[in-house]
């Protein structure tokens, strides 16, 4: 039989969330060991790695809030891209060697409670044993990515690349590509890539309301003065928060604003950029239809006058919102719309012509046409929120795993936890306030409740 390893908490996965959990553990002085199916830390930003990808959140808020781990740290633009997230986990594992407590190239394959011991069981699928009092799962909401089941995928003979595992060396430049799916990691290959390929295809079911991402460079001496006078207040400020940003939604009643009023505060958001012109509207953004039409109308406008084609207008930005402005959360773009308006760009709308099969030479649509293509990126994201969990074979008390369990619907404590399964959470996953707000923001909110409520009540 395989050797059984003890610790007092296995964490799975090395993302923000692990990470932040184990130096959480470590100052309670408790045994614990992250298991990581990659090969470095950074969870998801571990495997983005695609042309353009970035984050949609400004620094200084997406990092660790601890002083110790940004008071010598500064990124060099306001969104930092993949390059640099990884660089800082580097860096936050130089200072606090959190290397010594992960176990690399470690996907968990199952998780099992024993209550005659009071243990959870924990497998990778190499074979090694584990166990544990506390098993808390920091695989986040986009871990699992998805290939949808396209018709004639394998007989391809270009090459296919999902977003989530980019090739870390790989030259796109003069090749016909396709991209399908045009969500966050879409709009951001789609506006890298266009400049430099022989021709893009871009295969949109549903235009995205993507707002201006407003990217600059961090100037370092004005950073360190914000650093020392403004960081602590920065950070206290966005627990108090609806999404963990250092703003929120204003209260005031629409009803008690004029049209012009309105209009001008939706310029000023538009001028500054980021997720600000959603999470920092009006509240009642999400709550009034004829507010939310308004508010649609704006961002309408805007992109369209950066579109000259008006078929390309009502494709990317028609003239009815194919759903309410913000239920979905906004993509972040830097040229995103005037892509297509480039002679070597192409935009196939799948309700009018559907993805029919994937073809040797590329990809056949409904309406007949045969285009051709060296590359596909399957820009298709995840099993998104459960996926990470419930590719864990996870069985508590009942015996029986959490996948059947929640095959009708997810069913939580506060979004961290759920029945028949002691001892078990979970951090930026389901039914936790992921999809509305700054990741790192809700992690050490939910890491932090976790350690004082439950282990420590323990």
């Amino acid at each position: 039989m395989a050797h059984t390893e003890e610790y007092d908490v296995i964490i799975v996965g090395a993302g923000f969330a692990g990470v932040h959990q184990l130096l959480n553990i470590r100052k309670l002085g408790l045994a614990a060991k992250i298991l990581e199916a990659g090969n470095g830390l950074g969870g998801t930003w571990y495997w983005n790695r695609y042309p353009g990808a970035r984050v949609d959140s400004e620094m200084p808020i997406y990092q660790f809030s601890d002083p110790e781990l940004w008071r010598d740290w500064t990124f060099t633009e306001y969104h930092p891209g993949w390059q640099e997230i990884q660089a800082y986990f580097r860096y936050v594992d130089k200072k606090l060697d959190v290397s010594r407590d992960v176990l690399y190239n470690s996907r968990v394959a199952s998780a099992h409670w024993n209550d005659s011991v009071d243990r959870w069981t924990v497998t990778t699928k190499d074979g090694r044993i584990f166990r544990a009092q506390f098993l808390s799962l920091c695989t986040g909401i986009g871990s699992k990515y998805h290939v949808p089941d396209f018709k004639g995928l394998d007989t391809f003979k270009g090459q296919v690349h999902h977003t989530a595992r980019w090739p870390e060396k790989y030259d796109i430049k003069g090749k016909k590509v396709g991209v399908i799916g045009n969500g966050a990691s879409g709009v951001q290959v789609i506006q890298e890539i266009a400049p430099t390929v022989s021709h893009l295809t871009v295969f949109q079911r549903t235009p995205n309301m993507a707002l201006p991402m407003k990217q600059r460079k961090n100037n370092g001496a004005e950073e360190e003065k914000v650093k020392r006078d403004l960081y602590p207040l920065l950070y206290a400020r966005r627990s108090q928060t609806f999404a963990g940003f250092f703003y929120d939604f204003k209260q005031t009643p629409v009803a008690d604003t004029t049209p012009e009023e309105r209009a001008l505060v939706l310029e000023d958001l538009w001028e500054k950029g980021g997720l600000c012109f959603c999470l920092g509207c009006y509240a009642e953004l999400l709550s009034n239809r004829e507010f939310n039409d308004e508010v649609y109308a704006f961002w309408r406008k805007k992109v369209r006058e950066r579109i000259t084609d008006p078929t390309l207008q009502e494709k990317l930005a028609p003239m009815k919102p194919p759903h309410p402005f913000g239920i979905r959360r906004p993509s972040l773009e830097q040229r995103y719309f005037e892509v297509f308006s480039q002679a070597n760009v192409t935009l196939v709308d799948i309700n009018e012509a559907a993805i029919e099969e994937i073809i040797p030479k590329g990809l056949k649509t409904s309406d007949g046409i045969e285009h051709e293509l060296d590359v596909v990126v399957l820009a298709t994201g995840f099993d998104m929120v459960t996926g990470g969990i419930t590719s864990i074979d996870i069985r508590g008390q009942d015996g029986i795993s959490i996948k059947e369990k929640w095959v009708d619907g997810v069913q939580s404590y506060l979004g961290l936890a759920s029945a028949t399964y002691p001892n078990m959470f979970w951090i930026y996953g389901p039914q936790s306030p992921s999809s509305f707000s700054n990741g790192p923001s809700s992690i050490e909110l939910i890491s932090d409740w976790i350690i004082v409520g439950l282990i420590v009540g323990e």
